[in-house]
């Protein structure tokens, strides 16, 4: 007699994105539960709050008595390896269950059924994570929109402001880009950008959502948004030559994230860019949501 889906282990993949979060819970081939909800409350930096957080995310999910035999999690914001085991040692006391805790972009490799490769997202912000041949984690990019997240909308939109600021300083007239950007910051004229770059209380989701901006402009014909389009392109593809220089399987890149995935003139950017760089990489858009790689990742544990 075969066992009934209530009498197998109840596998529990959450992948904990920046804004919102995803639980899904099979036991053998059947989905127990699919449950969304908003990030609000996820910190990260705080071990035991976090595990806190996403144990009463199990309760409140899983039907009533009903008790996971492994946990996967995909933290947005768990950037090391020493920040993630901390989480993972806090849940494993909580639910008494195995645990593993990754970075969210770690997901993105198993969602696509795969053992090894690249995981590249450009959403809000950038990142790529694969593992070294000895299994340690690596992730480059990352470093928020005020340093880094090149190819990510917010990295977008600094790249942007810096190129139309240049232009002003040569004196040329704004072009379809700089009146972009002053309409979608709601100032008067370019050099009231700078004010508005830094008076924002969110820098990363405010910057960010001005993104689709720089791509109206490009299809207007600015060059100088098509410039900035095509370099985000290339620094995603960095990001990918950076982690083949040490040594993480590059063969295979996942890519994921809202900015590279809507906006095709950044996402052949970013493929012409990468089959420069690395020929034998394989660029493939994530078809799956990305709790289906904490889905496999629980599966592991057992």
């Amino acid at each position: 007699m075969q066992d009934s889906p209530s009498s197998r282990p109840l596998v529990v993949g959450v992948d904990v994105g920046g804004t919102k979060t995803h639980l899904r819970a099979l036991a053998g081939g059947g989905v127990v539960a699919d449950h969304r909800r908003a990030s609000g409350g996820w910190r990260p930096h705080d071990p035991a709050a976090a595990a806190r957080w996403l144990a009463g995310l199990v309760q409140d999910a899983l039907p009533e008595g009903a008790q996971p035999a492994a946990l996967a999690v995909g933290g947005h914001a768990c950037e090391t390896p020493r920040q993630c085991a901390g989480i993972r040692d806090a849940l494993r006391e909580l639910l008494g269950v195995p645990v593993l805790v990754v970075g969210d972009a770690e997901l993105l490799v198993p969602a696509a059924g795969l053992a090894k490769g690249v995981g590249l997202v450009a959403g809000t912000g950038s990142v790529a994570v694969g593992r070294a041949p000895d299994g340690d984690p690596v992730q480059v990019g990352g470093w928020g929109a005020v340093l880094g997240d090149e190819g990510g909308a917010a990295g977008l939109v600094r790249e942007a402001a810096r190129a139309v600021w240049a232009a002003h300083d040569r004196g040329e007239e704004p072009d379809a880009l700089a009146r972009a950007l002053v309409a979608a910051f709601g100032v008067p004229e370019v050099p009231a950008l700078g004010a508005a770059l830094e008076g924002a209380s969110d820098i990363s989701a405010e910057w960010g959502r001005r993104s689709p901006a720089v791509f109206t402009a490009a299809a207007d014909g600015s060059a100088l948004a098509s410039t900035v389009i095509a370099r985000a392109g290339a620094d995603l593809a960095a990001l990918v030559v950076r982690l083949a220089a040490r040594g993480v399987p590059a063969d295979d890149v996942v890519v994921a994230g809202g900015t590279v995935l809507n906006q095709p003139a950044l996402y052949e950017a970013f493929t012409g860019a990468l089959a420069e760089a690395l020929p034998a990489s394989r660029p493939r858009r994530l078809e799956v949501p990305p709790v289906e790689g904490a889905v496999a990742l629980a599966r592991s544990l057992l």
